[in-house]
């Protein structure tokens, strides 16, 4: 068995042409997924007319990825990646089917959504590792920034796409015929897979069969990167700027419609997805730089002025150009996180490892959703109306008081943490020599 993985590793020398195939198809299918979760979100409001749904929504499609990807690790590391994410893509259409037909039969109710984003979730988890795992397989090292940077690319096209697509196909085709493209963009995910081949990496350890062999290879990728404290402590530092991250997420739309319009908002939106894209775009033609931890240290320090410039005035214009730096910099990052951990951690693992490291990095992140709604409403709104114990400091005279001014100073003060952290992160000899203290294993051996 492993003399036939080597054969054809050996065989299938590395090139873009199968990874673009690749990842055009799965652009598509993101396109179509974010045109449903678009739709979805319209749909849920029409019919309840509350904020809780939604936050039941985000829980439900967060909760699989955080719970399942040991197990979702080890199933890529051990069965034949292409298969793995047709199945898991072929999974996710038939849910949405699923729903289309109940929501074209006038039986749809809320909770068989949640069921339906769950379900969604699921196959995600699986999916998601396996395609992460396979880069590393169809692309040369050199193109190593390129191909992450294309991929970063969809995920922003998502952004600025996908809303204005199912906002104009949803009054005329209504939910259902919006998932029945996305079923379209699914088939065209699912059969680019069947006529391209992703080589399996030579394995470098035995792997007995069997569903208890499956739980220790899942427990794997955690002690893997424990053991590395460089991997490890990047990992825990990403948790933070998610954690960071979801609150600021949570808190755009109120801070911005506490004094501004609906038109605003979708402005600024629209200014971070041509943030992201401008982003992707660099690096993708970039490639990166050589020191990628210098650049994801950098790239986030410059990241966490941008988030705190946000808050700085109630004026659009000011918070724009902050979330257009923001964005910017978020998929730069990315893109040279990922590559570190292409070449420092061995093929024949990194679904193991590549699934811990998700399940690490958004830990935390559900909190921020929770906790994101009181901090603003009970804590730092109050501290900033005319009269509060913050509004009559310098920081009422530099921020202003008012409606979202409490909001603004979170934005101020998660990107002022932000910066210290990175900081201090930097002067952390295993995360700054993290790729001096680990071999590049797309190396040849010595």
């Amino acid at each position: 068995m492993n003399a036939e993985l080597t054969a054809q590793s050996q065989a299938a020398r590395p090139s873009m042409r199968t990874f673009l195939i690749i990842c055009i198809s799965q652009a598509v299918s993101i396109l179509g997924s974010g045109m449903t979760s678009f739709a979805l979100g319209v749909y849920i409001f029409t019919v309840t007319r509350q904020a809780t749904p939604f936050a039941i929504t985000v829980l439900f499609a967060s909760l699989p990825r955080v719970l399942l990807a040991p197990l979702a690790g080890a199933v890529a590391d051990r069965f034949d990646r292409r298969k793995v994410m047709i199945l898991a893509d072929s999974g996710d259409a038939l849910s949405s089917l699923v729903i289309a037909l109940l929501a074209f039969s006038g039986n749809l109710q809320i909770w068989m959504i949640y069921a339906a984003v769950f379900v969604s979730a699921l196959c995600n988890s699986f999916q998601s590792p396996a395609y992460s795992a396979s880069v590393i397989m169809l692309v040369p090292k050199e193109q190593l920034g390129r191909a992450n940077g294309l991929i970063q690319l969809s995920q922003s096209l998502e952004m600025l796409v996908s809303p204005v697509l199912a906002g104009i196909l949803f009054p005329l085709i209504g939910l259902s015929g919006v998932i029945l493209v996305n079923i379209v963009t699914f088939s065209v995910a699912v059969g680019t897979l069947f006529f391209v081949r992703i080589p399996m990496p030579e394995r470098t350890q035995v792997t007995a069969p069997g569903f208890a062999s499956i739980l220790k290879d899942a427990a794997y990728g955690w002690n893997y990167l424990s053991a590395r404290p460089g991997l490890f402590g990047m990992l825990w530092y990403f948790a933070l700027v998610n954690f960071l991250l979801g609150i600021s997420t949570v808190i755009l739309s109120p801070m911005v419609l506490s004094t501004g319009s609906a038109a605003t908002l979708g402005a600024l939106q629209t200014a971070g997805g041509v943030g992201m894209l401008v982003g992707s775009v660099i690096i993708s033609a970039w490639g990166g730089p050589k020191n990628r931890i210098l650049g994801v240290l950098t790239f986030i320090g410059v990241g966490s002025l941008g988030l705190a410039v946000m808050g700085f005035s109630p004026n659009p214009w000011i918070t724009g150009a902050g979330l257009l730096l923001f964005m910017t910099v978020i998929p730069m990052a990315s893109t040279s996180s990922q590559g570190i951990f292409q070449t420092r951690v061995p093929r024949d693992v990194q679904g193991r490892v590549f699934a811990i490291r998700g399940m690490i990095s958004q830990s935390i992140m559900p909190l921020a959703f929770i906790a994101a709604g009181p901090l603003a409403d009970r804590i730092a709104e109050p501290l900033m109306q005319p009269g509060g114990a913050l509004a009559v400091t310098s920081l009422g005279a530099w921020l202003g008081t008012g409606a979202g001014r409490g909001m603004g100073l979170i934005y101020v003060t998660a990107g002022a943490l932000l910066l210290i952290v990175t900081l201090l992160v930097a002067g952390i000899p295993h995360i700054r020599n993290v790729e001096k203290d680990l071999p590049d294993v797309t190396e040849p051996a010595a």
